[in-house]
C-alpha cells in the first residue's frame, strides 16, 4: 500500500486569507487534534510581518508547541532570509518559501523580482547549510503561480522549469508545484510534474500544493499522484487562497482528500473519523466563517474502512 503524505496547511494559508484572528489556545487546539488523528505535518503558520499579517504574529509560540507533540512534523512559511533566521530559531522543522513564477505577483507578493528571490534563496540555503546536521530544517521552495496567475494570466511552462532548476542549482532541497490560483488541471499537472522530475530529479518535486477554485483540485491531486507525487498540500474545510492574488480561493478540503486516497487504497495514516472531529474546533473558534468539504457534509460510507470477508 502506497503512503500518501498529508500536509495540513490550515493554521497558515487558511488563516491568513481570513480577516479574523484566531486565539492562541484554538490554534493549539487544532494542531493537536490534527496530529492525534494522524495528520504527520502541519504548517503551523509564517513568519510574515505581523504589521502584514497579524493572523501569524503568534507563529514562533505555535512551533514550540507543536515540536512538543511527538510524531509531528513542524513547518513555517518564510518569506525571505529573515523570516527563514526566525523561523529557524524557533525550531522549525521545515521551511518553505514562495517563490512565484509571475514575476508581477512576485512583486506584489513578496516585493522581488526573479532574480532577487533567488539570491534570496540562496542566501537561506547558505543559512540552512550552516545549521547542525541534527537539527538542520528541511529547505522547500513552493512554484507558486505555477500553472496560470491572476495578474499575469497563463505563465509558461518553459520558465517555471527553468526557474526550478535555478532553484536548486541555488541550493534548495527540493521544489513544490504551487497551484496558486486554482487554475491548473490534471493533463496541466502531470505534464507539468514530468518535465520537472525529468529536470531536476524524481526526488526533488514530491509536493503539490493545489486549490479548488473551479472544482478541479482532487483531480488535479491524483494527476499528481500519477506521476509519482507522495505529498499534498490541503486545508481543515477548505479554507484559504492568497490574499495577494484576487480571487485564488479555496485550498483543498482535507476532509475529503483523505477520503478519497483512503477509498481508493492508498495509506495516509489518518483516522479519519477523528479527523471529521476536528472541524467543530475551528467553527468554535470562528463562527460564520465558511467551511467547505462534502465528506464532512455527507459523512462516512457505511462499513467505511472495513475489509469484506
Amino acid at each position: 500500500m502506497t503512503r500518501i503524505h498529508i500536509s495540513e496547511v490550515g493554521p497558515r494559508d487558511g488563516l491568513q486569507s481570513i480577516d479574523r484572528v484566531m486565539p492562541l489556545e484554538a490554534k493549539k487546539a487544532w494542531i493537536a487534534a490534527e496530529a492525534a488523528a494522524g495528520v504527520p505535518e502541519i504548517e503551523v503558520g509564517s513568519f510574515v510581518p505581523p504589521s502584514l499579517l497579524p493572523q501569524m504574529a503568534d507563529t514562533a509560540e505555535l512551533i514550540a508547541f507543536a515540536r512538543g507533540i511527538e510524531g509531528l512534523s513542524v513547518a513555517a512559511l518564510v518569506p525571505n532570509l529573515k523570516g527563514a533566521e526566525r523561523a529557524i530559531a524557533a525550531g522549525a522543522e521545515k521551511i518553505s518559501i514562495p517563490f512565484s513564477m509571475s514575476e508581477t505577483h512576485s512583486l506584489k507578493n513578496v516585493r522581488k523580482d526573479h532574480a532577487a528571490m533567488l539570491a534570496e534563496i540562496r542566501a537561506i540555503a547558505d543559512l540552512v547549510a550552516q545549521q547542525p546536521e541534527a537539527t538542520r530544517p528541511h529547505f522547500e521552495v513552493g512554484l507558486a503561480t505555477a500553472f496560470g496567475c491572476t495578474i499575469e494570466g497563463p505563465v509558461s511552462e518553459d520558465a517555471v522549469r527553468r526557474l526550478a532548476g535555478a532553484a536548486i542549482e541555488a541550493g534548495a532541497r527540493e521544489v513544490g508545484l504551487s497551484d496558486t490560483t486554482g487554475y491548473a488541471n490534471p493533463a496541466q499537472v502531470k505534464r507539468m510534474v514530468r518535465a520537472i522530475k525529468a529536470d531536476i530529479g524524481a526526488d526533488r518535486l514530491n509536493t503539490l500544493h493545489l486549490h479548488n477554485t473551479r472544482g478541479l483540485g482532487l483531480a488535479n491531486a491524483l494527476a499528481g499522484l500519477e506521476e509519482g507525487i507522495t505529498t499534498l498540500d490541503s486545508s481543515l474545510g477548505g479554507l484559504g487562497g492568497c490574499p495577494f492574488a484576487p480571487g485564488a480561493s479555496g485550498n483543498i478540503v482535507t476532509e475529503d482528500l483523505v477520503f478519497m486516497l483512503e477509498a481508493m487504497g492508498f495509506d495516509t495514516g489518518i483516522d479519519l473519523e477523528k479527523l471529521l472531529k476536528v472541524r467543530s474546533i475551528i467553527a468554535d473558534a470562528l463562527p460564520g466563517e465558511p467551511l467547505y468539504g462534502f465528506t464532512p457534509d455527507a459523512g462516512l460510507p457505511l462499513g467505511f474502512g472495513k475489509v469484506a470477508a
